[in-house]
């Protein structure tokens, strides 16, 4: 009944005096995700790659909510993830600039590209949609945490499921047996493994994690396809999307769920699908596999030693 009958975010929970930071939210789900936030009084740090096109997304939501009252605030940050010295630089840019972040929503993602090594020389689904948000989330960890309660939203997808549902720590590249939708399906089973491990190593600060499939959406996701498969194959790919799917506005309902209604408040490191809990592929929920990651993480994006992402608010400017 998820695409028939679609649930909702009901909660009227507002946003006033609160920061949330959102990747990736100049179009699509995510631009739904942000109006929504900046409708209840947030200030909403929309942290994505163009300048240009967010602040149209900006233009555009401030026309779509003209005459609401007590709405909040929209600012734009770079954020390229793909490239870890950008990604250092946001964090940076937000830590200096905001007194608090009590959302943060993982939102940005590339989906089926050609094979590409991303500036930092790995492959780029992984780059972009886990260790740019793997170190992005560590390094505005410590602000997050001085502002608990606070809540992690890692924005995932069925894809989870696809290929053979390894990690390749051995190929960490995929130069063996690259295939799209292999690649892709491996960063979003990253951002769950993700989830699980974060989600227990912040067991009992007041900062909780969720994973969110938010569905088949009709969106821009889809830009890459053609270069993949052959020309129109994005075309097709909309046209069926945009009548048989969601809308970005119903495909943002879970994230809105897992960021603001009380009744997962307490609900830490699961999945999440059309408003409610989920159980993911048994390979998502591997412990062993997610501190794997985890480490295997930590050294690709060079973490810092001096650096605990775990200690509450910190003056270091190292970043």
């Amino acid at each position: 009944m998820e695409y028939f009958l679609p649930n909702r975010c009901t909660s009227t929970t507002r946003l006033d005096g609160k920061t949330v930071v959102v990747t990736g939210c100049n179009t699509g789900i995510g631009k739904e995700t942000a109006m929504e936030f900046y409708k209840r009084g947030a200030r909403v740090i929309m942290a994505c790659r163009s300048a240009s096109r967010t602040q149209d997304a900006i233009d555009s939501i401030k026309n779509q909510t003209d005459g609401d009252n007590n709405v909040g605030e929209l600012v734009f940050k770079y954020l390229e993830l793909s490239f870890l010295a950008s990604v250092r630089k946001c964090a940076k840019e937000i830590l200096h600039s905001e007194k608090r972040i009590d959302i943060l929503v993982n939102n940005a993602g590339i989906m089926m590209c050609p094979r590409t090594l991303s500036e930092n020389g790995i492959e780029l689904h992984l780059a972009t949609n886990h260790l740019g948000h793997f170190l992005f989330t560590l390094l505005l960890l410590p602000k997050i945490l001085k502002s608990a309660p606070a809540r992690i939203i890692n924005v995932t997808s069925l894809a989870h499921k696809w290929g053979d549902q390894k990690m390749h720590f051995d190929d960490i590249n995929l130069d063996k047996d690259y295939t799209p939708s292999g690649a892709y399906g491996r960063s979003k089973l990253a951002n769950i493994l993700f989830t699980v491990e974060l989600a227990k190593r912040l067991n009992g600060t007041g900062v909780t994690v969720y994973a969110v499939n938010p569905g088949i959406v009709h969106t821009e996701l889809s830009r890459y396809v053609d270069q993949t498969f052959f020309p129109g194959a994005s075309w097709l790919y909309n046209s069926f999307t945009k009548i048989a799917v969601k809308t970005p506005q119903q495909g943002a309902q879970t994230t809105l769920y897992c960021a603001l209604d009380e009744k997962c408040a307490d609900e830490s490191g699961l999945y999440y699908s059309d408003c409610k809990v989920l159980e993911p592929e048994p390979a998502a929920k591997d412990e062993k596999v997610s501190a794997q990651l985890w480490d295997t993480s930590c050294t690709i994006v060079n973490l810092e030693s001096s650096i605990d992402p775990f200690k509450p608010e910190s003056n270091d400017t190292s970043l």
